[in-house]
């Protein structure tokens, strides 16, 4: 008989979760064994180069493509999911919006889409993006940054608790960016689990906990002090390079020579591929 989890255990239960993850395209391997389990009420920088994985492995975690091995599970529910959707918030790198309609309108659709027509909501979210004036504003005739805006307030107005976030404050003014980063962090407090997606390292020590990926592969996670440390420099995307055994100008980093044998000992200490220290 299996056991009811207790309250404790599932406030503790990861939010979103990888199990041998995998997505292959032909011979690509775009996501190639990934576990991950994110807690909720945090934020999370998922951080690499333009094609190490961070959009297919959002994707996958969100239900919007199916796994070629492994699974992804969103607050307990394996993905892909119909009813897990409305607990999920995702913003892609295309503002995902529709040009003939106006801001409210857009807003309105998205919120009934995911059965939650509050208008306290809308003009919530419509006040955190600076859009309220533009309210009766058709998409097509917004800018690309109060576009980006929108499509940032389509995929908070339906209160989401789990957010996944791909490159969010692209062509974004500093101000709002900060503005962005504060609502973000109030979500986090109230027990959103937010993953933020970026191949920019300057706001990640923003994020509690940082997994850097390459190659489809996690090389490396922890809080940003930790992965400089760990890495050895006070720059973090230096630490990013050298977790991924590269030198400063991203050159591989030369292997080393094999260890001799010593008399009645062993190899000698050392050996290791330099940067190797996940």
């Amino acid at each position: 008989m299996t056991a009811t989890p207790t309250p404790a255990a599932a406030a503790t239960a990861p939010a979103v979760e990888a199990v041998g993850l995998q997505k292959h395209f032909g011979g690509l391997r775009a996501v190639d064994g990934i576990d991950l389990a994110l807690s909720p009420g945090r934020i999370y920088g998922l951080l690499g180069p333009n094609g190490s994985g961070k959009t297919t492995l959002i994707r996958l975690l969100s239900g919007l493509a199916r796994a070629t091995g492994g699974e992804a599970r969103i607050l307990g529910t394996k993905m892909p999911s119909r009813t897990a959707l409305a607990s999920i918030g995702y913003m892609p790198q295309a503002e995902a919006i529709y040009p003939d309609l106006s801001v409210g309108e857009n807003l309105g659709f998205f919120a009934r889409l995911e059965g939650h027509a509050d208008k306290a909501a809308i003009d919530r979210v419509l006040d955190l993006v600076e859009l309220r004036d533009r309210k009766g504003t058709p998409a097509l005739e917004l800018s690309g940054g109060m576009r980006r805006r929108l499509s940032l307030a389509c995929t908070l107005v339906h209160e989401p608790k789990v957010l996944f976030l791909d490159e969010p404050t692209v062509g974004v003014d500093p101000a709002l960016r900060v503005q962005f980063w504060t609502h973000f962090r109030r979500l986090a407090a109230d027990g959103t689990t937010i993953l933020v997606a970026s191949h920019v390292m300057d706001e990640a020590d923003r994020c509690d906990e940082l997994v850097f990926v390459r190659h489809g592969k996690v090389i490396g996670r922890g809080t940003g002090a930790e992965l400089r440390a760990r890495a050895g420099t006070d720059n973090l995307e230096a630490a990013f390079l050298i977790l991924s055994g590269l030198d400063p100008q991203g050159n591989p980093l030369p292997q080393p020579t094999p260890a001799e044998p010593m008399g009645g000992g062993g190899p000698m200490p050392g050996g290791g591929r330099p940067g190797a220290i996940l």
